[in-house]
């Protein structure tokens, strides 16, 4: 074996195992020659399949197994057992599949399969657009277009973006990108040859100034039109712009784009001491990524407790706890009144020390194109349930997007990046013309240190927080309930019981 490689773990599948060794429903983590293979058996048959999830390498031998697919138990990505293929983000590359063949009561893996692409499905109605605008380069833009070309849509697809770098993983951005250890090889959601090898033709820098509806183009800043015949409104949200005095010199940051996350990277080369105004999922995952920097970080807040409005008081209390044991420094019940040079005045008088700032005070998302337009509106853009807004042939997802969600009976709108690229994907499939209800129980996923938290469902209110487990001890799952049903779960390294959480929502609505 090459000198740097790991030897893989479990059975040699090449020699066989036996079959009663991987009982109806069971998992078995092997190896086939220097790769780690994951059998999966359902019934009489048996799939083997690559063992780490194409998205952040999590291990599908610890995922959850669901008829005949496989989920990640780090970020619930779902895999099809006989094709690989990637069937839900975050994840987009498929799994590696190989051959498998049972005699004399024994298992054995074969060759690797052939990569083929997925069949094009049936079912569409009315007639395919010639030509698809897609407005926004995050989330659900991406999602939209590579599932239009994975579904062997031939027509053009233009990508509309006004920033400056391609699609990126935003997450990464404020944790361990931020936190200094991740490469920047691993933040393009694809390499740039992706766009010319799938012929889409992403324009960067392009600011869509109006929808001319009547016509079917979308009029950019500069004057150009680009014609549709299907539009998809993906412009996603944009940081809440300081207003106190001082907040527009150079060292005050927001975090959204990729520049943005490299100017705070830039500045912590050189900086000690760093504020962060906001105890968002934003705020506090960049104080993270900063203390592991070595920087002296002051967090700034007006909540009692952080994220107590999504996550409750227990998890706000084991989260303020959790960044102070890591040198954060908590100013709760207070905000900043001004930035003056490097300090910042806080309405309590008290006066912070910053080489630099950080305002993650919330986001909002950007309706203005939609509302030009003359699309219904309600704290974000209309859609139904096929993520179509109150025009013909414009569609929305993501940020921006207002959906009736089966699970809560509530028209919600989230700021999730799992649920932007999930709405891309099936709005790409209903512009074909295939009529799928967005359908997907809300998920996300926040990293403090080597903390993770997952939470699936959506709870804006709740009556009881139902606690199984020790939060103190990281070992927690909390049901958010209202009249006795849980409408959200969130969990700390419960990764199956936060699967079959998610799976349990989905069949609550079916």
């Amino acid at each position: 074996m090459a000198e740097g490689h790991v030897k893989p773990n479990g059975p040699d599948l090449v020699e066989g195992i036996a079959l009663t060794d991987l009982p109806d429903g069971g998992k078995i983590l092997g190896h086939c020659r220097d790769e780690q293979v994951l059998l999966v058996r359902r019934g009489a048959e048996v799939f083997a399949i690559g063992a780490t999830c194409t998205h952040y390498g999590g291990p599908l031998a610890d995922g959850l197994v669901v008829e005949d697919t496989v989920r990640c138990p780090w970020h619930h990505a779902c895999f099809d057992l006989r094709t690989g293929e990637a069937l839900r983000p975050p994840a987009f590359n498929p799994l590696a599949c190989w051959s498998v063949e049972q005699r004399d009561d024994r298992i054995f893996v074969g060759e690797k399969r052939k990569r083929t692409a997925p069949k094009q499905r049936n079912g569409s109605s009315g007639q395919v657009p010639q030509r698809i605008v897609i407005v926004g380069g995050g989330a659900a833009g991406f999602a939209a277009a590579e599932k239009l070309r994975r579904e062997h849509y031939q027509g053009s697809i233009v990508m509309l973006s006004n920033d400056e770098a391609p699609p990126v993983d935003r997450p990464n951005l404020s944790k361990d990108y931020l936190a200094g250890k991740a490469p920047e090889d691993w933040i393009p959601l694809r390499r740039e040859s992706f766009y010319s090898r799938n012929d889409i033709d992403l324009r960067l820098n392009a600011n869509a100034a109006s929808i001319d509806a009547r016509s079917g183009e979308v009029v950019l800043a500069d004057g150009a039109r680009t014609p549709y015949d299907r539009l998809l409104l993906a412009t996603g949200a944009e940081p809440v712009r300081l207003t106190i005095q001082g907040a527009d010199q150079p060292h005050v940051h927001t975090l959204r784009s990729f520049a943005d996350c490299k100017a705070i990277i830039e500045r912590a080369t050189t900086a000690r001491r760093a504020v962060v105004l906001g105890a968002s999922f934003i705020g506090l995952e960049v104080a993270a990524a900063l203390r592991s920097r070595d920087i002296e970080v002051h967090v700034v807040a007006p909540e009692k407790r952080p994220m107590e409005r999504v996550l409750g008081p227990q998890m706000g209390d084991f989260i303020r706890a959790l960044h102070e044991e890591n040198g954060v420094v908590f100013h709760l019940e207070d905000t900043a009144s001004s930035i003056d040079g490097n300090k910042v005045k806080l309405s309590s008088g008290d006066m912070l020390a910053a080489d630099f700032v950080v305002a993650g005070i919330g986001v909002r998302p950007r309706t203005g194109l939609a509302e030009t337009a003359g699309l219904i509106l309600d704290r974000g853009v209309v859609v139904n349930a096929f993520l179509e807004t109150s025009a013909p042939g414009i569609f929305a997802a993501g940020d921006i997007a207002r959906w009736p969600d089966p699970h809560s009976g509530e028209n919600i709108r989230v700021e999730h990046w799992v649920v932007a690229e999930r709405q891309g994907r099936t709005a790409a499939l209903n512009m074909l013309g295939y009529r799928e209800k967005f359908v997907a129980v809300p998920f996300f996923w926040s990293q403090h240190y080597d903390v993770p938290i997952n939470y699936v469902g959506h709870a804006a209110q709740w009556d009881e927080i139902e606690v199984d487990g020790d939060i103190i001890a990281k070992d927690c799952l909390l049901r958010f309930k209202r009249e006795g049903r849980a409408l959200a779960v969130a969990s700390i390294f419960r990764d199956i019981e936060s699967l079959g959480a998610e799976v349990q929502m989905e069949r609550r609505m079916t």
